[in-house]
Order: structure tokens, then C-alpha cells, then sequence
């Protein structure tokens, strides 16, 4: 079973797109628990979790966070981002075979332009990351940031696609 664990501040409509497409994996057995990490958001982030029945924190620490988590794998996505067809069997798959960390190939419909791509690095979380809950809890630090927590890790690549979450931002 897997926890996702999504950090925001003022995304409501970023949370939503993300939560809608997570239903499925809660439908088939996949995820089993949702959490969602606030940064003093004035917006109505905190309803849009309450309503799709995510633990929601606007006070916490990493590690709490982490070993309070259901599942033995977390997945660390941004507001907004959205898995693409198939990340469910996939991820059920990868989950029962592999023990190394894992995330989404970038969606081939939503690239950013070829001189941004070469020229920046990519943000930790931007095609989310899979890990297990004992590698999570091995990382975390008191006051870390998932961002943070995503750096440094060796991981495969899934053929699932993400579309980004900069994609809902730029849609707002």
C-alpha cells in the first residue's frame, strides 16, 4: 500500500487536480492513505483535503509525518501534478519487486521549451518521487522540506508519465 504526500501553500486548484486523479489508486487498493503538509495557506486548501478525506497538517515535522505514513512506499508529489494512464498497475508492480526509489518520466505532451530544459536543473519533485517508507525515514531531518528530502536519491524511471505541476500553475 502507498501514502502520498503532498507539501502546498495557497494551491487549492493545484490540490484538487492532483487529489482527483489519486481516487482511482484509492479505488483499486493502491493508496491508502493521502497527506497533505500546509504552509499556513489562506485559501481553501485545507477544505479541498477535508473533503477528500487526507490527513491534513498545517504544524509538523518530517519525521512524525513519515512514520505515521500507512503505506511501506511513499510517493512525494507536487500540488498540481497529475500521473498519467497506468501509473496504477505499475507502481503495484514496482512496489512488490524493486526496493530502489523511482519517478515518472516527464509527459511527452507537456515539455518545457528546449532551452529551459538544457539550461536548469530539474526541481527535485517535479516527477514526484517513490521511496520506501524505511529509506524516508532514514533521510528525513527535523524541519526538512519534502524538496529536500527528494534530493540525492538514485532512482529508476518509471514509463508512467507525470504531467508537471508547473503545467496547472501556468493554467491558472
Amino acid at each position: 500500500m502507498l501514502t502520498v504526500i503532498i507539501e502546498c501553500q495557497d494551491q487549492e486548484s493545484e490540490l484538487a487536480q492532483t487529489l482527483a486523479v489519486l481516487v482511482a489508486g484509492a479505488i483499486e487498493g493502491l493508496v491508502c492513505d493521502v497527506v497533505v503538509l500546509d504552509h499556513g495557506s489562506r485559501d481553501g486548501t485545507s477544505h479541498v483535503a477535508d473533503a477528500a478525506g487526507c490527513r491534513f497538517y498545517s504544524q509538523w515535522d518530517i519525521k512524525d509525518i513519515l512514520q505515521s505514513a500507512r503505506g511501506e512506499w511513499l510517493l512525494f508529489v507536487e500540488p498540481g501534478a497529475r500521473p498519467q494512464a497506468g501509473w496504477i498497475d505499475e507502481i503495484a508492480e514496482y512496489v512488490s519487486l524493486n526496493k530502489v526509489p523511482a519517478r515518472f518520466t516527464a509527459s511527452r505532451g507537456y515539455r518545457r521549451p528546449l532551452l529551459q530544459r538544457i539550461s536548469r536543473s530539474l526541481p527535485p519533485l517535479e516527477l514526484g518521487l517513490l521511496l520506501s517508507k524505511r529509506q524516508a525515514i532514514a533521510a528525513a531531518k527535523s524541519g526538512m522540506r519534502l524538496a529536500e528530502l527528494a534530493k540525492g536519491h538514485k532512482s529508476r524511471q518509471l514509463s508512467s508519465e507525470l504531467i508537471p505541476s508547473w503545467v496547472a500553475r501556468a493554467a491558472r
